[in-house]
């Protein structure tokens, strides 16, 4: 159910022009208004603009969070705003185009996978100001982010990842948990090492031997997409059959198949990731243990708002931390975990900010 947002005549040529041998882009709004105010002389001349990854803007995860943080932007600061929803990768390049031809000051793409397309338009047009969420832009490896006019939007999440581990293992009832992921991306691979060294730091301090399938900290299972819904349900169903009553699934909206096999299933938790899932997929509220929050559109929130500040926009790169509130744990859901545990999680999470423990595994 993509949101309904259309293509402008004008913005649409543009970038059918830019891309000659590319698809165009699927969906695209390039409206200026902002949000509704008591006058539109309050409107600040400056406009910010978004284009998704493939999942598009109602995805439930990383993309809805990003866009939900350009709206709280266009509210609160009165800015003009665009968004170009991908449908497949071979729209991106078209579609930042796009956004560049309906002259946006600055413009976020969603998602690692854009990383090349951003790149190659930052360098072509070095007076426009870029974003790009979970990427740092460093496509040819040397620890620079390749356009200086590139401001990275990275997180953590292997820190709130270690707390939803930790918890998991305390609350499995069969003594098995799992994940999987999309592709072996690093902002995929985070999550699935700080689940895994929650764990086994549970098992440490519980002397416990709970198992976690689907990844070992080097090696595990992908689906390799994040669009095939029944990719996700199969990953599930097997580590179902394998006897894991807890599943995190790091691969976007294939997430969502996994929550459909637990649900089936009837005796299986899943572990959200990006947003709280009870909110994103309230179909499936009363089998999420809990969610891994990249807080993304607080990110995008900050990052306007530095850009329309009277010091303008800086491109260090921001990282999203439990002591800055850029990733966090979700409510648990009742019973599921002790008193005694989520006390734990609260000195653990003091560990973390403080750096005396790591979350990754091994460490």
């Amino acid at each position: 159910m993509k949101n309904t947002l259309r293509i402008g005549a004008i913005a649409a040529a543009s970038a059918l022009a830019l891309a000659a041998c590319s698809s165009a882009p699927a969906t695209v709004s390039t409206g200026t208004s902002a949000a509704p105010t008591t006058s539109a002389a309050a409107n600040i001349d400056y406009k910010a603009c978004m284009v998704s990854d493939a999942g598009g803007f109602d995805d439930g995860s990383f993309n809805q969070s990003g866009f939900e943080g350009l709206q709280r932007a266009k509210a609160d600061l009165h800015i003009n705003t665009a968004t170009a929803e991908s449908n497949s990768a071979d729209q991106y390049a078209p579609n930042i185009a796009a956004m560049v031809a309906a002259n946006c000051n600055l413009i976020i793409t969603v998602g690692f996978a854009l990383s090349q397309a951003t790149v190659d338009a930052a360098l072509a047009n070095p007076t426009i100001s870029f974003a790009i969420v979970d990427d740092l832009a460093d496509n040819n490896f040397d620890g620079t982010t390749d356009a200086p006019n590139i401001k990275p939007l990275t997180f953590q999440t292997d820190q709130a990842a270690y707390l939803a581990g930790y918890a998991s293992a305390s609350a499995t009832k069969t003594g098995t948990i799992a994940t999987f992921g999309g592709i072996a991306y690093p902002s995929v691979t985070i999550f699935m090492d700080g689940f895994l060294a929650g764990a086994d730091a549970y098992n440490k301090d519980a002397g416990k031997s709970v198992s976690v399938l689907g990844w070992d900290g080097a090696n595990g299972q992908f689906t390799g997409d994040f669009d095939d819904l029944s990719k996700g349900q199969t990953a599930a169903q097997a580590f179902i059959d394998q006897g894991a009553d807890i599943i995190l699934p790091v691969a976007g909206p294939v997430g969502g198949g996994a929550a459909a096999a637990a649900q089936a299933a009837g005796n299986t938790w899943i572990v959200g990731v990006d947003a709280d899932w009870t909110v994103t997929y309230p179909a499936y509220k009363d089998i999420i243990l809990t969610s891994i929050l990249k807080n993304i559109g607080n990110s995008v929130y900050d990052t306007i708002k530095e850009a329309v500040s009277p010091a303008g926009m800086t491109y260090t790169p921001y990282v999203g931390t439990l002591a800055n509130g850029g990733v966090g744990i979700a409510p648990f859901a009742d019973g599921t975990v002790s008193a005694d545990v989520q006390a734990k999680l609260a000195d653990l999470t003091k560990g973390i900010i403080a750096g005396t423990i790591k979350t990754t595994p091994g460490a």
